[in-house]
């Protein structure tokens, strides 16, 4: 019975997707169907409610007469793991992404105006690519499929996936991220239909670029700390490809955002900004095709499935349109507007676009490299982390160093010696960092180098923040919107700052040793004596914790006892180790299990200098891209109060 519900609310869905996108694509021509609109809209999301509803409702009523229930659940799961299992697996997982882009192409019809071509256009594409995703779901990952014989029980979600918390929060964060660039790609494809592409197309492709880039690095910085706390290989980025397939959009995404900047003030970069929206979303596809295919073995993709050739397809496809249109539009874009010089803010922007653009290629070589050799050849090579932090370390110190002169030059043109003025109090600042730590005898050259470029950044936000505030005593003071985008940038960048701090400090200063220990017995680690407890097993209703306490003295003094533990869970044969982490402002000590046996352990200790550095840059970013968000919606507001003060004008004249 579920299984049907759940299978009608697909379908009326997708008839809804398909009224939304043919409403919307007739409106452009004979505005009177707009009337459709929104019904059709609202049976859209009628629909994916129930089926998502339906989902929900078999996993936590056992319902395992389902096969996506019977796959991926158990009775013994707990409720809030229960609720996660509905992207545990792959179908549960599309049918999730789908109910979301139903969310965003709802909100998009809510924001269509009377005339407003661009809106319509936006919904049409967005609608369509909704119904691409509707039709896969349905005949390639039915997550409504009957199982006979119906089991007892099932073998329950994957053992990472209800190992901690954080994985009921990190994939929902990352498909809001990813999905949310479907609108701004449909906005990119109607203002090539039109050949528009001016400060509206930029302006509100800009407010849900940057809605979709808030979650999105909400996602990646979540996943993160997840990798650091619970997968135990001792570390928080392994440019696994799955996660490289996350940094690629985000960074193209970011390119944009800045630039988008550019074009509202100036006019420039108009093509620059369309090639970086439809690069956003391909690249969403691509790293969509990489998780769901099984073309790439990894801790977060799902196995060899019947959708791989639907999003290959999909892959092709928007490419191929979005390249026509751009091809096909090209003339249109250039408005014979030049940067008047290469020393100015534009120009430091188009540095960041470059450098942004640069870095996402070489993570896409190094992503796809080894696919692409075994398709073409059958060979099976890898392309590690050595080869990312050979490029990547240097290309991103340039890029940090690049984000601190822009807000130094004002736009246009400047002379040296007024840049000279503005950039020495930075430049002197993040002398000073890197000239603290050599006298604190740190030598790890990208150590020294990444906290001088860091400190030349915050100071220069410190010396722009200061030249605002001038400004505005002088009389000149912005709208709130514009005080908090200002302010939402100012804190990002802060944070981007702190977290390149924290990369460097922790990769270029982390030692690690491994130490073996019997019941009772003491061993010292980077200056810590580790004395091993005795095991200690609890049995949890969806695992069994065999914990390995481990008491941390130093000088004497007991600092605590913590517990890295091996994790089985009940039905799936891989156990999962958990490590223990101690933190403290000076530095995190890392305790992970590589050996377990009832009288001996063999324990890797960590020390990370600092590891806070990262969350606090982490919270930073995050809030920065929150406080620009609500510029972007206080924005919206006043214009749209405008619009009804013009038209309430109008009818009573």
């Amino acid at each position: 019975m579920i299984g049907l519900v759940g299978s009608s609310g697909l379908l009326t869905a997708l008839v809804g997707a398909v009224g939304t996108a043919a409403v919307a694509g007739v409106s452009v021509r004979r505005p009177r169907a707009r009337r459709h609109l929104r019904t059709a809209s609202r049976v859209m999301g009628l629909g994916a409610v129930v089926a998502l509803a339906a989902l929900w409702t078999a996993l936590l009523t056992d319902d395992f007469s389902i096969a996506y229930t019977a796959g991926n659940h158990a009775r013994a799961t707990p409720l809030l793991y229960t609720v996660a299992t509905a992207w545990a697996g792959l179908e549960g997982s599309l049918l999730v992404w789908s109910g979301v882009l139903v969310g965003f192409c709802v909100l998009l019809v809510r924001q269509v105006g009377r005339d407003d071509p661009l809106g319509l256009l936006a919904v049409a594409v967005t609608a369509a690519i909704t119904v691409f995703f509707l039709v896969m779901v349905a005949v390639a990952a039915d997550p409504f499929a009957p199982v006979d014989p119906v089991p007892a029980d099932g073998p329950g979600p994957n053992p990472l996936l209800q190992n901690h918390v954080l994985m009921a929060v990190h994939p929902p964060l990352l498909y809001l991220g990813y999905i949310g660039m479907t609108v701004p790609f449909a906005f990119g494809i109607g203002a090539l239909i039109l050949g528009h592409a001016g400060r509206e197309w930029v302006a509100r492709t800009r407010t849900w670029t940057l809605v979709a880039w808030t979650f999105l690095t909400a996602g990646i910085l979540v996943g993160a700390l997840w990798s650091y706390e619970v997968l135990g290989w001792g570390g928080y980025w392994a440019w696994d490809p799955v996660e490289n397939a996350s940094l690629l959009p985000w960074l193209t995404a970011t390119g944009f955002l800045h630039s988008a900047i550019v074009q509202e003030r100036r006019g420039l970069l108009r093509s620059w900004n369309v090639v970086l929206v439809l690069l956003t979303f391909v690249l969403t596809i691509l790293g969509t095709f990489i998780t769901r295919s099984g073309v790439v073995a990894s801790v977060h993709s799902f196995t060899q499935s019947a959708v791989g050739p639907w999003l290959l397809g999909l892959l092709i496809g928007v490419s191929l349109i979005g390249l026509g249109l751009y091809a096909w539009r090209a003339s249109d874009l250039d408005t014979g507007v030049r940067l008047d010089h290469a020393l100015s803010r534009e120009g430091a922007f188009l540095v960041n676009n470059l450098l942004l653009t640069f870095l996402a290629g070489l993570v896409l070589l190094g992503t796809m490299y080894p696919v692409l050799v075994e398709a073409f050849t059958g060979a099976q090579v890898s392309v590690g982390r050595p080869f990312f932090d050979r490029f990547a370390v240097p290309v991103g110190l340039v890029l940090l160093a690049a984000m601190g002169v822009g807000p130094l030059l004002p736009y246009r043109t400047s002379r040296p010696g007024q840049v000279w003025r503005r950039v020495r109090p930075a430049l002197t600042a993040g002398a000073a960092a890197a000239a603290a730590l050599l006298a604190l005898g740190v030598r790890h050259p990208w150590v020294v180098l990444t906290a001088g470029a860091a400190g030349f950044v915050l100071a220069s936000l410190v010396v722009d923040s200061a030249r605002r505030r001038r400004r505005e005593r002088g009389g000149a003071r912005a709208s709130l919107a514009a005080r908090l985008g200002w302010w939402g940038g100012q804190v990002a960048h802060a944070g981007v700052a702190v977290i390149a701090v924290a990369i460097a400090v922790t990769g270029g200063l982390a030692t690690s040793e491994t130490v073996t220990l019997e019941v009772g017995d003491t061993a010292v680690a980077h200056g810590y004596e580790l004395r091993f407890e005795g095991l200690v097993e609890r049995d949890e209703p969806n695992r069994i914790v065999r914990e390995a306490p481990v008491t941390i003295v130093r000088d004497g003094r007991e600092l605590g006892t913590y517990g890295p533990s091996l994790n089985e869970f009940r039905n799936q044969p891989a156990a999962i180790g958990t490590p223990s982490v101690r933190t403290r402002p000076t530095e995190d000590l890392y305790l992970a299990l590589r050996d377990l046996q009832p009288e001996r352990i063999v324990l890797e200790v960590i020390r990370f200098p600092f590891m806070w550095l990262l969350w606090a840059g982490s919270a930073l970013l995050l809030a920065g891209g929150a406080v620009a968000v609500a510029g972007r919606v206080v924005a919206r507001r006043v214009s749209a109060a405008a619009v009804r003060t013009a038209e309430e004008v109008n009818v009573g004249g």
